[in-house]
């Protein structure tokens, strides 16, 4: 089949790259000449393991192409994608200039049915507003088509090629003949291919990041629960996972959830609710205890040091998760910002996300080569990112490179026991 697709963002590139991978022939579209160039090359604007090695396979197997040229893409394709941002509106609200502005482009270039697909995260009702934008710009028949993305940022290849469910918003069954031809090859294993309406399909999108960004909130609050009292988070997280009603997943406790999806879309979705009447006040919570989590911890670095002014402070972990360079509201920044505006020196190691971390901070914090050089006079050492390179270290070497051996775990990655045992003075989170 051929598929073109609008934006090479973190989403079209990933989903354009992996339908190449099954066989189609995928044409991407982007306006930034500089960017396709160093596509054509192979260098990826983003990290997420396994992707550069698939675009280079597909572009060398000429299968996967990347393009200026939207009106000839367009036109040599059967299916369309819009992939392109929806950035945030200082109220919350999504920005759907660039979604609204291709589809405009798209109908100007159509010569037949087409099939067009909202991939972008979408309020409910942009389907609907396509629609109507491209009907009175064309006179040749198409399809709109919400069809949302569910792809975890360091695993998006994996979760594309494999994933938990497809979710197709459709209302005609033209299109819903081409989404199932195009989706079967990676559902074989079983995964359903869910058809609802469009404004169905666009809803179910927010509602599972909302649900999972609620889990982890409610989780951070039991962990604050558990340091009033004493008790052991992991013990109580441990004891409610296994209740096949909740299970085990979204349940850990740290500081606080970052990333270009949970945030922003908890903010569109209280919005879009609120423009309708209706006040969404569980995720205005889950919200207020997010921001309150960033910035918590810090206070137990003040509890132990009094001021933190001439502290240096070694910090492992920029990113907001592990196998990402993605830095959007990431925890690590409003801790960095607070130990700065407390006057502390800030030396920082994250094993992707240094060029990013460069752009923000400049040369307000010193950034390291690896994590022990990041240790080297510290006073202390806070992890805010919980990639595997960290759970097992030299603690000997730690110590000996660090002034004091402390340690604040904001992911709890190791355990009190453990810590004790090392001869370090250890915090976490709700332990």
């Amino acid at each position: 089949m051929k598929i073109a697709v609008v934006g090479t963002g973190y989403v079209g590139l990933v989903l354009g790259a992996c339908l190449a991978e099954n066989g189609n022939d995928v044409t991407c579209i982007d306006k930034d000449e500089a960017k396709l160039k160093q596509l054509r090359r192979g260098v990826m604007p983003i990290y997420e393991p396994g992707l550069e090695e698939m675009v280079r396979r597909n572009q060398k197997e000429h299968r996967l192409a990347f393009t200026k040229d939207l009106r000839k893409a367009v036109r040599e394709a059967s299916i369309v994608f819009i992939a392109v941002g929806t950035p945030q509106h200082e109220d919350g609200s999504a920005d759907l200039t660039h979604v609204l502005a291709v589809a405009r482009d798209i109908a100007h270039a159509m010569n037949g049915y087409k099939v067009i697909v909202d991939k972008s995260t979408v309020p409910v009702g942009t389907a609907a507003r396509v629609r109507e934008l491209i009907g009175r710009e064309t006179d040749h028949p198409f399809s709109v088509v919400s069809n949302p993305e569910f792809l975890k940022q360091g695993a998006a290849v994996e979760d594309f090629l494999k994933p938990d469910r497809v979710v197709i918003g459709v209302e005609d069954d033209r299109a819903k003949g081409m989404m199932f031809d195009l989706y079967a090859p990676f559902t074989r294993t079983g995964a359903p291919i869910m058809v609802m309406d469009c404004a169905s399909a666009e809803l179910s999108k927010y509602a599972a990041n909302a649900i999972l960004a609620t889990r982890i909130s409610f989780m951070n609050e039991v962990a604050n629960v558990c340091e009033v009292f004493g008790a052991n988070v992991d013990q109580v997280r441990k004891a409610i996972g296994s209740d096949r009603r909740i299970g085990p997943s979204f349940l850990f406790p740290g500081i606080g959830f970052g990333g270009s999806c949970f945030p922003k879309d908890i903010k569109a979705l209280i919005k879009f609710a609120d423009d309708h009447g209706y006040d969404f006040q569980t995720l205005r919570a889950v919200e207020r205890v997010n921001e309150a989590q960033k910035v918590r911890f810090i206070s137990k670095l003040e509890r132990h040091f009094g001021a933190l002014k001439n502290r240096t402070i070694a910090l492992w972990g920029l990113s907001f998760k592990p196998r990402t360079d993605d830095m959007r509201e990431a925890p690590a920044i409003p801790l960095i910002n607070r130990l700065l505006q407390a006057r502390a020196r800030v030396q920082a190691y994250d094993p992707q996300a240094e060029p990013v971390a460069r752009r923000i901070f400049g040369k307000k914090i010193t950034l390291a080569d690896n994590s022990y050089s990041a240790l080297k006079g510290a006073d202390a050492l806070v992890i805010a990112t919980e990639w595997n390179e960290f759970r097992e270290p030299d603690f000997n070497r730690m110590r000996t490179l660090m002034k004091s051996p402390v340690i604040f775990d904001g992911r709890n990655i190791y355990t009190p026991e453990q810590m004790k045992a090392q001869k370090f003075t250890y915090y976490s989170v709700g332990r």
